[in-house]
């Protein structure tokens, strides 16, 4: 069966059962580092190009790229795995407490480097990745101290991830006795096994395996709807009957769960930028949603890869990101949001690689200077935020009669004009909250102001970003047209 109809519907609601959720992922953990630039020339000394470095990111990969992104989505994730005694196991370390939870189990092997990827990449196009590694099998102490770690991270678990990348985490003996550990607490056992071991996770609840990784393991095709599902069936046989959801890239997802009924989603990815990391996130989805439905569980899924695939880099998608994407569409225009709805726009346009800027005001009587501060503020970068105080702040800062529209009102006529991807209604007398949570890269403020003065000016420029003043249009106001209209005499 495909299912062509990927409405939201049901959805969101799903998204906020994940919430609090206990997942445990075992595996091999590793830190991705993003070095990114420009490419403009190849290099005199060989027919190479030269990267003019603009920026190096650092993220947690493998798995710990699934528990972060569990954590994001609102679920209690653990990390069990193991790095080196080094520089980057203690990053690995430092970042996992943080960005995943205190609770995070990570045994050190004096015998093996922290692996670490490297990419270089101009624009959204790769041009090399580098992998330092060590993929030797782990000695039989440290063995038993992973194992000694997940047992005691396994006690109120809800689901286990067994996430193999092939690195030496996931031995056939940890294999065995994760699961067995996994059964006796009651847990669902998610694999995203690589092809080499697929038949070492007989018995586990779920398999994650892409189109390639099916079709190495079966040797079947994997191109039409009919061949994967084939694919999947031998899967499922080969581990016992678990259920597959086989990820495909651009034409979707194929998922047969253990009554054998196969349903095919198509993507739900708009723009694909890198693909890095994408699989962790429909691991992390499902192992969260393991108690509900599996087709509902992987259309969910299938929007977080969505959005995934549409930023630079392994990243996380959060679950305020994922419940904005699920949301209707605006009839037209921008769209009204509320401040974290728009942090987590902000977020995703970034990682797309657009700049995003945010402008501010009251906006009571919509006039020219308001609409010459708009254009100029979106010709500045590649999406616009218009952060609008609510009725209250401007009564504060305007006088009692103010405004003359309600905030419903201001809103719905900003996000009807070209160029406006968001408004962002505010209730503090600076913007202060708003700069804070947007992060803009450019701040947008009308020229009666001066530099130093801009709130959140200092902020933007400590991240690199820019404050701009845009000359006002002279001879228009809100206060100037009220005056107006009080000084006439006679019918309106």
């Amino acid at each position: 069966m495909r299912v062509t109809d990927q409405s939201g519907g049901g959805l969101a609601g799903l998204l906020g059962r994940l919430a609090g959720r206990r997942v445990v992922v075992l595996g091999d953990a590793m830190l991705d580092h993003l070095v990114g630039g420009e490419v403009a020339r190849l290099s005199p000394e060989a027919p190479v190009p030269v990267l003019a470095l603009r920026r190096t990111v650092s993220a947690l990969g493998g798995a710990a790229n699934v528990a972060r992104n569990a954590a994001s989505l609102g679920g209690r994730a653990v990390l069990v795995s193991v790095v080196g005694d080094d520089a980057a196991g203690r990053l690995l370390a430092e970042r996992a407490a943080r960005e995943i939870g205190p609770d995070c189990a990570l045994v050190v092997d004096r015998g093996r480097r922290t692996t670490e990827k490297t990419r270089f990449v101009a624009g959204a196009q790769h041009l090399l990745r580098v992998d330092a590694e060590d993929v030797h099998p782990m000695p039989e102490t440290v063995a038993a101290a992973l194992l000694g770690r997940l047992g005691t991270a396994l006690a109120r678990a809800d689901a286990l991830v067994l996430s193999d990348y092939a690195k030496g985490v996931l031995s056939p003996a940890v294999i065995r006795e994760a699961c067995a550990l996994a059964r006796r607490r009651g847990a669902m056992v998610v694999a995203d096994p690589k092809p080499a071991t697929l038949a070492l996770y007989a018995g586990v609840d779920l398999i994650t395996p892409n189109a390639a990784e099916a079709a190495a393991v079966t040797g079947l095709a994997v191109g039409s709807d009919a061949e994967v599902e084939a694919a999947a069936r031998a899967l499922g046989r080969l581990t016992g009957g678990a259920a597959v959801v086989l990820t495909r890239g651009a034409a979707g997802m194929t998922v047969l769960d253990r009554s054998g009924r196969a349903t095919h989603l198509p993507t739900e990815a708009r723009e694909v930028y890198d693909v890095s990391g994408a699989g962790d996130t429909v691991v992390a989805v499902l192992a969260l949603a393991g108690g509900d439905d599996l087709v509902a569980a992987a259309r969910l899924a299938n929007r977080a890869a969505g959005l995934a695939v549409a930023r630079v880099g392994t990243t996380a998608v959060g679950a305020d990101a994922l419940r904005l994407a699920l949301a209707p569409p605006p009839a037209a225009g921008g769209q009204v949001m509320t401040l974290t709805e728009a942090a987590a726009a902000a977020e995703d346009w970034r990682g797309q690689g657009a700049r995003v800027v945010l402008t501010n005001g009251c906006f009571d009587l919509l006039h020219p200077g308001h609409l010459h501060l708009v254009a100029q503020a979106r010709a500045r970068g590649d999406r616009l935020i218009v952060a609008v105080n609510d009725d209250a702040s401007v009564r504060r800062l305007k006088g009692p009669s103010r405004p003359v529209q309600p905030i419903g009102d201001r809103a719905r006529l900003l996000a009807g004009l070209a160029g406006v991807d968001a408004v962002v209604p505010f209730s503090e007398d600076t913007p202060l909250a708003v700069v804070e949570a947007i992060r803009p890269d450019i701040l947008v403020k009308g020229a009666d102001y001066r530099l130093e003065a801009v709130v959140g000016g200092d902020l933007v420029r400590a991240r690199g970003g820019e404050v701009v003043l845009v000359p006002l249009l002279d001879g228009f106001s809100t206060t100037a047209t009220l005056g107006r209209l009080a000084g006439r005499t006679g019918p309106a």
